[in-house]
């Protein structure tokens, strides 16, 4: 259902006149959950966004998989954004039907949406919080509930650094997680950038991101490689590294769209 007017569910007093990174993504993944003006902010992105979308949606399944392979049974799922068929749950709960996962995002609609549809799982939940503010994430009953800090976690920031300036300190934000979680932990992490970028296609890309800046309230920062490494240092990346999203350990899996997108880094690393 894909309802503007939104009668029925409970995030219907959010505010509709400007757009929300998290429906856009929503609907970008072909999501219900969005509204006119997410759908027409979506529209004037660049013509591979959905496609980034995707690509990024698959890295995430993959490095799901890949830490409950390693033994991870609880995720920490920052700016999760609506929690869509074939999120962290389910996949985790694939390899392992204990997995525990704490959802965190503020916007409303996501948040209103993920609380109704995790109601009767004990083994999940959704946290309203900003994830610029890890003490208040930590603090969360949500969070010491269902998470045990003295076991490996594995930490998950999927296409959400991007919509954080500098001025926040986005180095501090990842330090704010990781250092509150053992040796043994992961990060999974993906991040728009500009490096392969041509002269056409940053072209392309201001008049894209002025669009999307005035549509919403959230800016997009592009990231080279170099600054990811630095946002990751004293972790110990897992091969291949930091690569592009689609290139990140890939398989032949018939949820992954076979899509070539050189606009978003992935990586997982551990904590030593």
């Amino acid at each position: 259902m894909r309802r503007d007017d939104m009668a029925e569910d409970p995030a219907r007093a959010v505010d509709t006149s400007r757009a929300n990174p998290a429906r856009i993504y929503d609907y970008l993944l072909g999501g219900a959950h969005n509204f006119e003006v997410d759908r027409a902010a979506g529209d004037q992105m660049l013509p591979t966004a959905r496609q980034t979308a995707r690509v990024n949606r698959g890295f995430l399944r993959r490095a799901v998989r890949f830490l409950a392979e390693q033994g991870v049974d609880q995720f920490l799922d920052l700016g999760s954004g609506i929690p869509t068929v074939g999120n962290v749950h389910e996949i985790a709960r694939q390899a392992n039907p204990a997995a525990r996962v704490v959802y965190v995002d503020n916007e409303p609609v996501a948040v209103a949406y993920a609380q109704q549809l995790l109601a009767d799982d004990p083994q999940t939940e959704m946290v309203d919080a900003d994830v610029r503010d890890p003490e208040s994430v930590w603090r969360s009953d949500a969070v010491r509930r269902l998470l045990d800090q003295d076991r490996p976690i594995g930490v998950l920031l999927a296409a959400v650094l991007h919509f954080v300036p500098d001025a926040d300190d986005p180095a501090g934000i990842v330090a704010g997680y990781l250092e509150r979680t053992v040796p043994g932990s992961f990060l999974a992490l993906s991040h728009y950038t500009a490096d392969a970028w041509q002269v056409d296609q940053q072209q392309n890309a201001t008049r894209a991101g002025e669009n999307y800046q005035r549509n919403t309230s959230t800016p997009v920062v592009t990231r080279s490689r170099a600054e990811l490494a630095a946002l990751v240092a004293g972790l110990e990346l897992v091969p291949p590294g930091i690569t592009w999203a689609q290139d990140w350990r890939p398989a032949a899996d018939a949820e992954d769209p076979p899509a070539t997108v050189h606009d978003i880094y992935a990586l997982v690393a551990r904590r030593p």
